[in-house]
């Protein structure tokens, strides 16, 4: 049987660019439209682009695209390539003069397990954006996960590698799919509190940490249920819950903990139940990196 992930959610479609030699990439995830965004942002050192558009009260409500880095603050650079391809398409917000993609986008600080040199730019991502498509997404070390790690809170000695994982559950006739890209401060549990641990760092173990360990966890979750901005930021909330369960410490200083959520389908649904949805979807696509990245040739 084949694993639901986000791309169960009908006009869901991802696509990855990887660099397993320099330890980073990048992940696109695209959307139908219209659609409704949102975003929470529970970590103190984010690093995103376009999201404060997807505030309450902002007049823009639908995206084209999502994009997940690595790279750090650097990686931004890489939505340049994302927003190039949507424009070559015909696709983006509408103005007198063409349209105008909005690719909302987040970081991870990847950059001390291999080439801190080389980072994802507009070439990147605009690879990753032409390798989408609606198959069951590859998890582990890939995309955005490719260079994320997990504990480094205790120290060098026990960092473990992180990575990209997706879920998909169903409520009623809504479907709800999670996407995570798991780097971590903290150690890293089910959600029913098993411990898990990911795979070995590649190429080893980085010569030096920072101090303090600097991190961040993503999570896109995409529904086919009908909300608008306000019921979508309650959803959000739940997958923010789900890493304060899974992520121990999480939600620190030193994260940048995001979580999106996009209403992309008609489904009538109620948001409690959906949110509830989402929390199970992150914590079980959380556990998905987790294992990926714990398998050899995974990605």
């Amino acid at each position: 049987m084949t694993a639901m992930t986000i791309t169960s959610v009908p006009g869901v479609e991802v696509g990855h660019w990887t660099d397993l030699t320099a330890m980073t990439g990048c992940t696109v995830v695209v959307f139908p439209e219209p659609n409704v965004a949102a975003v929470e942002i529970r970590g103190a050192a984010p690093g995103t682009r376009e999201t404060a558009l997807l505030e309450p009260g902002m007049r823009v409500e639908t995206i084209q695209a999502i994009l997940l880095t690595g790279g750090s603050a650097f990686g931004l650079a890489a939505a340049d390539g994302v927003i190039a391809e949507l424009e070559a398409a015909g696709r983006g917000h509408h103005t007198p003069v063409g349209p105008v993609p909005i690719v909302p986008t987040a970081v991870i600080f990847d950059l001390f397990l291999g080439d801190p040199t080389v980072r994802p730019g507009p070439a990147q991502g605009a690879a990753a954006f032409r390798s989408a498509s609606g198959d069951p997404v590859e998890m582990g070390s890939i995309g955005a996960g490719t260079g994320a790690s997990v504990a480094g809170w205790r120290g060098v000695d026990a960092i473990t590698k992180g990575g990209l994982g997706s879920a998909c559950t169903a409520v009623d006739d809504a479907l709800v799919g999670a996407l995570t890209v798991v780097n971590a401060v903290g150690d890293v549990f089910t959600l029913e509190g098993a411990p898990l641990t990911g795979g070995p760092l590649i190429p080893g173990p980085p010569a030096m940490l920072p101090d303090p360990a600097t991190n961040t966890t993503l999570v896109v979750i995409a529904t086919n249920a009908r909300f608008g901005r306000n019921d979508l930021l309650r959803v959000a909330v739940r997958a923010q819950d789900a890493l304060a369960v899974c992520l121990r410490p999480g939600h620190t200083r030193y994260d940048g903990d995001a979580a999106f959520v996009v209403s992309c389908g008609d489904v009538e649904s109620s948001a409690d139940l959906v949110g509830e949805a989402a929390f199970v979807a992150t914590g079980r696509a959380i556990e998905a990196a987790l294992q990926a990245a714990a398998t050899p040739g995974s990605g």
